[in-house]
């Protein structure tokens, strides 16, 4: 555990950064959140950018799965134990870097203050040391989940052409609107037979949210429907490492190029720890 840390710090002590903090969600599940949570971090990471990716998905934290490797730890003895976070975080393919969900995530939205306290003081560690945090969070909307996904510095909504997936990545929107968010929404529509279906969920979407929430929403790109992602799946490996030259892993690519050109300046002067501790400090009445 202590030569995983100290492999960390020696990998990150040319200086100090500020990470982007990205939560990563939709309104259903199936609609491939999570593999493309990872296949963006590999493709982030493509670019020298120090990558984390967190799965905070409760009932269905399958990250190290979807990867094909084994965690020794989770973000449950993060907070359970109250251990230095730089001890549980494992190093995934291409240098990814990930800390896995585990059994009891339902416990992470249960923190004391002296747990709240801890994971606020990791939070900060990793902060100074990331370039791109992304959350990976369960799908639908609960009031624990919210006070990540408002807390974090802008929000990727995933979801699909189809109908009921649309409806929920609406009501998802709705959701997070009505936590008063003042970051950046982005929209990725995955598994689509071609641009211009890609383009007209955007659009629906953005129309939507444009009409009756007043939210203007960015369109940050699509990811094509392509068979390699279910084989990649059965391998146990993210596509971009199983097929780099299948259409969908220079498609994620792309996005991961667009997106790394994007931020968010609205949220500059308040940053993912102040947010989180103002949300909790709502909820419970007593921080």
């Amino acid at each position: 555990m202590h030569d995983q840390a100290e492999i960390l710090r020696q990998r990150f002590q040319s200086g100090s950064t500020s990470a982007r903090v990205c939560a990563v969600v939709s309104g259903k599940g199936g609609v491939g959140k999570s593999n493309l949570t990872i296949n963006l971090a590999l493709s982030l990471a493509k670019t020298g950018s120090k990558v984390l990716v967190m799965d905070l998905d409760i009932g269905m934290a399958n990250l190290d799965i979807l990867m094909g490797v084994h965690s020794r730890y989770n973000i449950v003895d993060l907070v359970e134990q109250q251990l230095p976070i730089l001890d549980l975080i494992e190093t995934g393919p291409d240098q990814v870097d990930y800390l896995a969900g585990g059994n009891g995530l339902n416990k992470l939205f249960e923190l004391t203050s002296e747990q709240f306290n801890h994971f606020c003081q990791q939070m900060k560690v990793i902060q100074e040391r990331y370039d791109h945090i992304f959350l990976d969070m369960a799908a639908g909307a609960s009031r624990d989940s919210l006070q990540f996904i408002t807390a974090a510095d802008e929000v990727l909504l995933v979801t699909t052409p189809e109908p009921t997936a649309i409806t929920d990545a609406y009501a998802m929107l709705k959701h997070i609107h009505q936590q008063e968010s003042s970051g950046t929404i982005s929209v990725i529509v995955n598994r689509v037979e071609n641009k211009p279906e890609g383009d007209d969920v955007g659009m629906r979407i953005q129309r939507a949210a444009r009409q009756f929430l007043q939210k203007e929403i960015k369109m940050l790109g699509m990811l094509p429907e392509d068979r390699t992602v279910y084989k990649a799946v059965k391998e146990q490996k993210p596509y971009r490492i199983y097929a780099p030259y299948s259409n969908v892993a220079k498609s994620v690519q792309k996005l991961a190029e667009i997106y790394h050109g994007t931020s968010d300046d609205s949220q500059k002067n308040e940053g993912f720890i102040q947010r989180f501790t103002r949300y909790f400090s709502r909820k419970q009445g007593t921080i």
